[in-house]
């Protein structure tokens, strides 16, 4: 007699959607439920069975409907495979290493900055992490000029020869209005991660210079201007950044709210209280965000509120105060307090962990005509060091056509 030919296998991808859980696509594809139940009485692997997101992939083997194979990568190094065998199912985990590298690129501004961070090859993700690091001394949306500079040494992420997405800001230089600030991320021994300057000072500052990310500034800080609405001449005690209705309005830093509601002019207003007689205003707010309420408290770059145009306003901004011992000062220039610097033990460690780093920013010929008096700071880190990674990809810079380095320029494309 003559055997009958084993069944050929199929092969079942899924892409996981929103609510999708492995019973429901065993039972779609008409799977053994007996075979789910016995993968899941595996050691070690049910929660890397059962934690699924939407987007990730598995990739199912079966003869008719009893499974042979289960494939899933778990993390961006790891593969998990499940295989029939004749004693039962055999897990393995495949380790498929990722190559990290250090890439310095360098742009000059001349219309915006993400345009000049993509004539360099540098991501709009990189050309945010660096904004971020620097948001505490640069308000991106009213200081940026024609003319500016910055360079980054950062990761890039390689897997199986071909380029993934691009890893943490080691260092950073922007030189604004020709001063120049740098920072370095150093991980410290208790695995806290954060940018500091080339003098271990942290970058980090009690406030943000601005509660908005990325918009154009309508009216600046003037105490003679003349209102727009009431055409008399009322002092504007603050910054009104132009934004969209909805765009999100962050905690400037750390304390509780002290006043959220209807207040004049400002419509929906929220001020939240600080330390050191310190105090903030938000005004014309579409709406607060939820629990916004008197006595909570907030950490700096949580969200408050919504922009909006409540009040008195001719389009949707947010206005912005810093009050200090319940005097206006301006939100752009006034001095803020920093953060904690490294101590001498974690000092030492970070001076000899960013000094290759800094040197590899610009040449110090360069910095020096840049500035005469150059302000430093620092971006976080991952753990332990300062760069994963040794090897110096490649190194572009972009030259800028002659401007008026009075002008300004928007950070948009």
């Amino acid at each position: 007699m003559v055997a009958e030919p084993a069944a050929a296998a199929s092969t079942i991808d899924v892409i996981i959607g929103r609510n999708d859980t492995l019973d429901g696509i065993f039972r779609r594809s008409g799977l053994d439920m007996a075979d789910l139940a016995a993968l899941r009485q595996l050691p070690d692997i049910r929660q890397r069975l059962d934690f699924l997101k939407p987007g990730d992939a598995i990739k199912l083997t079966h003869v008719n409907g009893q499974i042979e194979e289960l494939t899933r990568k778990v993390s961006q190094t790891q593969t998990l495979d499940v295989v029939r065998q004749d004693g039962g199912f055999v897990v393995k985990m495949i380790e498929d290493p990722v190559d990290v590298r250090v890439r310095t690129a360098s742009a000059t501004i001349d219309s915006s900055l993400f345009q000049a961070a993509g004539a360099a090859d540098i991501s709009d993700a990189v050309a945010m992490r660096l904004a971020n690091v620097f948001a505490w001394d640069i308000d991106f949306v009213l200081d940026i000029r024609a003319g500016d500079r910055f360079t980054a040494v950062y990761q890039q992420i390689f897997q199986n020869g071909k380029y993934v997405r691009d890893g943490e800001v080691l260092a950073a230089e922007f030189v604004n209005h020709g001063k120049v600030y740098r920072a370095v991320r150093f991980v410290s021994d208790s695995g806290n991660a954060g940018y500091y300057t080339p003098n271990g000072l942290a970058m980090r500052k009690a406030f943000l210079r601005a509660p908005l990310e990325f918009t154009r500034v309508s009216s600046a800080f003037n105490p003679h201007r003349l209102h727009p609405i009431l055409n008399t001449i009322r002092g504007h005690m603050g910054t009104d950044y132009a934004a969209p209705v909805g765009t999100p309005v962050h905690a400037a830093g750390d304390g509780h709210v002290s006043f959220a509601g209807w207040r004049g002019g400002f419509g929906n207003a929220l001020i939240l209280a600080h330390g050191s007689n310190v105090s903030t205003l938000y005004g014309h707010m579409s709406r607060f965000a939820r629990n916004m309420r008197v006595g909570t408290r907030v950490q700096q770059g949580d969200v408050i509120g919504y922009v909006g145009m409540t009040g008195l306003a001719t389009g949707p901004h947010l206005h912005y105060e810093y009050l200090m011992n319940g005097v206006h000062k301006n939100p752009q220039t006034v001095q803020l307090p920093g953060a904690e610097p490294l101590r001498a033990e974690a000092l030492q460690k970070f001076r000899s962990l960013a000094a290759p780093l800094i040197a590899g920013l610009s040449p110090p010929s360069a910095a020096a005509a840049a500035a005469p008096a150059p302000a430093e700071g620092v971006p976080a880190s991952s753990s332990g060091s300062l760069a994963a990674a040794p090897a110096t990809v490649n190194s572009r810079s972009v030259a800028a056509a002659p401007a008026d380095p009075r002008s300004k320029v928007s950070i948009y494309q």
